[in-house]
């Protein structure tokens, strides 16, 4: 059925196929280093005891029947090798259901890890890029032309992510209305990149520009995206160009990277060609002997395409409610879902520092500072660039002064630093003890705000920071008599 192929979306194809194998690599090197740490067998919430006191949990994972550091590692090692043998092509190069059957792998493998992954695996992009996984298996190989039906879900996908982003917005806070928004978003984010201040300091008539732009990107853009030809393109360059800008400005995983991989599912190959001045292939009578999808690959195509289409009933009612979720998954295997973020800025920075002292008396002068990889600490420090690789304990601290800071991990990271756990050290940018165990440890909280550029000219600081409380009292373990 040649309505069903788009033989000119090859190369649309090849990014998708690849670009979504490198977020599942990075996403399964993510878990390779910090999973054990965070929620192994002696992590801050191990899953083993969460998975017998959540019997009732119905979503699907290989480690509900047992869990151990060996097996979790295994499963990222053999999820790793997949996808670098996709991002190289060649599976892409044989039958299609070699490919198929090495993303649905993928999907499964790293639907076990979110599934038992709690509070920190709790983002939107882990469902994205399960969803984005599993859809794109059915782009096929280099032996069958891409399906019609398959990119055209993929930039429904694309849709409901940033058009539901959008009427997040629109019907959150006020900021988003009133375009003040991005007074505060550089500075009050949950991990500000290199860039971020610079942008931070941008004149108000450029941020409030930014959020109209924000908006468009968002609210009329996707629309465009189901076009014809080459308004679908225009359509997906520029939310690759907004995607870009969010890279520059900030830390967000591989969120922004998986809207600019399923942007390509808008740009056809005449289009590419006309942009980079690539002459047309010379065009010739088709040989009989022009390969076509077999009756058996086009029967899998379409049951997925209708099992997807039922699947976006909910996600569809969602972005049209007054009600609307946000980043909220509909089923157990997290297809369908429904994304958003920011629907409410954060008007100020709220830091938890972390330090510990080896005096006996936790009312001296010697507490020392714990330094994070990704959040902001040590005043001086230029933030750095980590996504799309995602840092998980360092985004969790931004949500403790927004929630509550008694949470369970938070106590527990706490006694792991008591003990000097070389594991959740590992997690850390700056141990000032040098693996040695502090006597005490305790949290204090700090407002932060950007440095203007006459401040960091006077002292070099890039962040200046007050004192806000003292929200947990120094904590120590038990020692033996004598020690």
């Amino acid at each position: 059925m040649w309505f069903l192929e788009a033989p000119e979306y090859g190369f649309a194809r090849q990014v998708l196929q690849r670009g979504t194998a490198a977020l599942f690599f990075i996403a399964f090197l993510s878990s390779f280093n910090q999973f054990p740490a965070l929620l192994g067998e002696h992590g801050l919430l191990p899953v083993p005891r969460w998975v017998e006191r959540s019997q009732g949990y119905g979503r699907p994972s290989l480690f509900r029947w047992r869990y151990s550091d060996r097996l979790l590692r295994l499963v990222c090692v053999t999820g790793m090798a997949l996808a670098l043998l996709l991002v190289a092509g060649l599976p892409q190069l044989g039958p299609p259901w070699v490919p198929l059957l090495m993303f649905l792998a993928l999907w499964l493998l790293y639907m076990s890890v979110v599934n038992v992954g709690q509070t920190f695996y709790g983002f939107g992009w882990e469902m994205l890029l399960l969803e984005l996984g599993f859809t794109v298996a059915f782009l096929g190989s280099e032996q069958v032309p891409p399906p019609r039906t398959i990119l055209l879900l993929l930039l429904w996908l694309l849709f409901r992510l940033e058009f539901g982003a959008g009427m997040i917005k629109i019907r959150g806070g006020s900021e988003w209305r009133d375009l003040t928004a991005l007074y505060y978003h550089h500075e009050t984010q949950p991990m500000p990149g290199p860039l971020s201040r610079q942008a931070h300091l941008l004149p108000k008539p450029l941020h409030r520009m930014e959020v109209l732009g924000n908006h468009f990107a968002q609210l009329v853009v996707p629309f465009f995206l189901f076009a014809p030809q080459p308004v679908a393109a225009v359509a997906a360059g520029i939310v690759i160009f907004t995607q870009l800008w969010l890279v520059g400005s900030g830390n967000f995983a591989w969120l922004n990277w998986s809207a600019i991989v399923l942007a390509f599912a808008a740009v056809s190959d005449p289009v590419l060609r006309a942009v980079f001045g690539i002459p047309d292939p010379a065009v010739s009578p088709a040989p009989a002997g022009v390969p076509q999808s077999p009756v058996w690959w086009t029967a899998v195509v379409l049951a997925a395409t209708v099992l997807l289409l039922v699947l976006a009933y909910r996600p569809l009612r969602n972005l049209l409610s007054s009600g609307q979720l946000m980043n909220a998954s509909f089923n157990r295997w997290q297809l369908g879902n429904t994304y958003g973020a920011f629907g409410t800025v954060t008007k100020h920075r709220v830091e938890v520092v972390v330090e510990g002292t080896l005096d006996a008396d936790p009312d001296g002068e010697g507490w020392r500072e714990y330094g994070f990889k990704g959040k902001p600490g040590d005043p001086r420090r230029l933030p750095r660039q980590w996504a799309p690789y995602h840092l998980r304990l360092d985004w969790l601290m931004w949500f403790l002064p927004l929630r509550t800071i008694h949470e369970p991990w938070f106590y527990a990271f706490l006694h792991k630093l008591l003990d000097a756990d070389p594991a959740t050290l590992r997690l850390l940018r700056l141990d000032p003890f040098d693996g040695g165990r502090p006597r005490w440890v305790r949290a204090r909280t700090f407002l932060y705000r950007f440095a203007s550029r006459a401040e960091f000219r006077e002292n070099g600081e890039r962040w200046v920071r007050l004192e806000l409380y003292e929200a947990i009292p120094p904590l120590s373990l038990p020692r033996s008599p004598g020690k």
